[in-house]
């Protein structure tokens, strides 16, 4: 029997809002408002605001609670500040990644928040492993998530919220009062443009829809789904799980060593990454400019002198490049040089692409 998806708290206002509603990592959720076009626009020139409800959100309590993280994942959790969030991921027994997730130090607790599909597969295996004494809280049901990016997001949750933002440094979270209720501010987002994320209770996410909406409407605010999404975190070389990272694809291989930390005493696949590492054999996920019109799309071939060497993993025309089409790949050691030439083949037809350097795009800070 086919499980039908959830709906976030704000499910009755995408629809409202006449949104093209998708299953997505188990829930329901808005593809796209207007254009994905005028979305992505919004968001790198003024604000966009986003539904990421979806996204699962595990707290942890519990003095053992920062070395056992650390056991669990590759990047450090120990070392963090209070108020600090970071990028991190769960690893496998083989270096792969079971997900990526943002690790947050808050004061009386650990909030991880995860990949809306992996919500059940990162709650089992901490459940399965938690120490005594450390205990873990699944609050993704009652809680709602709004981000806000973009260059004007900064403008439009100060309207709203008593914490002064401009003293919020970037991957740091705040506890707050946001159109008249208590909750965390998190200066983090995957768009690569400033913003906010702001957790909440579900019961409030309609209110701070709306509230969001209105104070926004001076500085260009427009509702975005995830089709802008997708576009905006591609350009900004961010990984999305299931294409460049998942449980066969490593942070080394993704192009994440710098959340790799091998001098932590031990975590899982810790052994595993060190002899990759070492051989230096693997393959690798590269970015690639496609060199004419046509489109690299997930599961395109991609060959080099002839010989398939790997497969693209997400492609998409980038606006902020005027349109160009950029995709990423995952390929062997020899085929991913900068500026080496690989074919994708689209179509039954190959077509050039170049090894270019990662992200695609940079904001003006």
């Amino acid at each position: 029997m086919l499980t039908q998806p959830a709906q976030t708290a704000l499910y009755r206002t995408h629809i409202r809002l006449g949104a093209k509603m998708s299953p997505f990592g188990g829930f329901l959720m808005p593809i796209t408002y207007s254009s994905i076009l005028e979305e992505h626009r919004a968001v790198r020139t003024a604000v966009g605001m986003f539904d990421l409800s979806h996204m699962g959100q595990l707290l942890i309590r519990g003095e053992k609670a920062p070395a056992w993280l650390d056991s669990l994942t590759s990047n450090e959790v120990a070392t963090m500040r209070p108020g600090q969030a970071r990028y991190n991921i769960v690893t496998n027994g083989a270096g792969g990644a079971h997900d990526d997730v943002i690790i947050y130090r808050l004061p009386e607790y650990w909030l991880v928040v995860v990949n809306a599909s992996n919500t059940d597969k990162i709650w089992q295996l901490l459940e399965a492993s938690r120490p005594s004494g450390v205990t873990l809280e699944n609050r993704t049901p009652q809680s709602c998530l709004i981000a806000l990016q973009g260059p004007r997001a900064v403008d439009v949750l100060q309207t709203v919220c008593d914490l002064k933002l401009a003293d919020l440094k970037y991957y740091y979270a705040a506890t707050g009062i946001v159109a008249g209720n208590r909750v965390e501010v998190a200066r983090t987002g995957y768009t690569g443009e400033d913003g906010f994320e702001v957790f909440a209770s579900s019961d409030v996410a309609e209110q701070f829809w709306e509230a969001f909406t209105n104070a926004g409407q001076q500085f260009g605010l427009l509702p975005a789904g995830l089709g802008a999404r997708d576009v905006l975190r591609l350009e900004a070389g961010m990984p999305l799980y299931g294409h460049e990272l998942d449980e066969n694809i490593t942070p080394l291989q993704a192009g994440l060593g710098w959340a790799v930390k091998f001098p932590k005493t031990e975590f899982t696949g810790k052994r595993a990454l060190e002899k990759q590492r070492d051989d230096d054999a693997y393959e690798r996920i590269v970015g690639l400019a496609m060199e004419g019109k046509a489109p690299a799309r997930a599961g395109y071939s991609v060959f080099y002198e002839g010989q398939r060497v790997g497969d693209v993993r997400s492609g998409s025309p980038a606006p902020a490049l005027g349109g160009k089409n950029i995709a990423t790949a995952l390929v062997h050691k020899d085929a991913s040089p900068l500026g080496t030439t690989l074919m994708v083949e689209i179509r039954g037809a190959q077509h050039p692409a170049t090894v270019v350097q990662m992200p695609f795009y940079k904001r003006k800070k």
